[in-house]
């Protein structure tokens, strides 16, 4: 099948509902023609400035509005974020993820350092990936200069049910920063989260506002809420397999080139489930040295495990920039 950028809810809506073992083989179908079905990127998630956020997102410990095991920090000095990205790349990791607990990029000495943290870590030969909140495009085009391969900035849900979950900020705010991203050369990373009271409309609505963009993200994250105690959502019910499944699939037929990551709450998912969600198309985990992915309070999987887990699997890890370009062609695989 071709790319499209023209989905229908309904056509969405009837690809996730397919029977489950059929939707599987679809997706596995599709896999196979844009992606080496056995690469699998492995990326560390790095919190370089932990908490304080003045948003107020409902599933978020870094919010500063709510009580939880998260303490505000200052700014990672960047020899340590050079000595964690070193270890990763040394582990097998091929992308390294900055993340940031702001509300957006401000112009001063903080970003400046961010800035010389990109080019390092890039110089290592690794990816880049930054996750700092809203930014300009002319603050897009400076990390650019940096050298910055991806640019995370989740949609979380649908526009409908978004002010739910988030009112400091409003969807087309984030359409505007990825906006602001595509007018570089640096790749967007945007999805979801599962388990934040949605209903099945919105897990819809927020795939077809994903796979109506042009071009879709590069990296579609598919999220699993961890609730985090002292939070709005701290005891919602943990989200089904099945539908993780479902998701991770319907994902990968209608945006077949994006690499679509297995992310946050991957760490309650045994490896059997997470054989499943590859079969279904993911083809990135995120992993770490110290069982968290973020802070505290959402545990990930281990490098020694997630080496074990693949190795069971028959799976490699994938070098840095080996994806697919924008709007790729189908993939041969031997």
């Amino acid at each position: 099948m071709g790319i499209r950028y023209d989905w229908q809810k309904a056509e969405i809506q009837a690809i996730y509902n397919t029977p489950f073992l059929e939707l599987i083989y679809q997706a596995a179908s599709v896999h196979r023609q844009y992606h080496d079905p056995r690469k699998i990127q492995v990326c560390k998630l790095i919190s370089i400035k932990t908490g304080g956020c003045p948003e107020d997102c409902s599933y978020c410990a870094q919010s500063s509005r709510y009580k939880t095991e998260v303490k505000p920090q200052v700014l990672l000095e960047k020899e340590t974020v050079l000595d964690i990205a070193e270890k990763a790349k040394a582990s097998g990791v091929s992308r390294v993820c900055m993340g940031a607990a702001w509300r957006e990029v401000r112009d001063n000495y903080q970003f400046e350092t961010v800035l010389e943290m990109v080019k390092e870590v890039t110089e290592m030969g690794l990816e880049v990936c930054c996750t700092l909140g809203m930014l300009t495009t002319d603050q897009a085009k400076r990390l650019e200069a940096a050298g910055l391969y991806a640019y995370n900035h989740n949609l979380d849900t649908s526009q409908e049910y978004y002010n739910t979950i988030i009112t400091t900020r409003t969807y087309g705010h984030r359409l505007k920063t990825i906006d602001h991203v595509r007018q570089t050369n640096v790749t967007v990373c945007s999805g979801g989260i599962l388990g934040l009271g949605e209903s099945l409309d919105d897990r819809v609505g927020m795939l077809q506002t994903l796979a109506n963009l042009h071009p879709h993200p590069e990296s579609v994250p598919i999220n699993i809420l961890s609730q985090v105690a002292g939070t709005p959502l701290e005891n919602q019910p943990d989200v089904p397999i099945w539908d993780v499944v479902r998701m991770i699939a319907t994902a990968r037929i209608i945006m077949p080139s994006s690499d679509v990551r297995l992310s946050a709450g991957r760490a309650r998912l045994s490896q059997v489930e997470q054989a499943l969600c590859f079969m279904a198309g993911a083809n990135s985990i995120f992993s770490s040295d110290d069982n968290k992915m973020l802070t505290v309070t959402t545990p990930c999987p281990d490098y020694d495990a997630d080496r074990e887990m693949l190795n069971l699997l028959g799976l490699e890890m994938r070098p840095p920039h080996q994806r697919p370009e924008k709007a790729a062609t189908p993939a041969v695989v031997g």
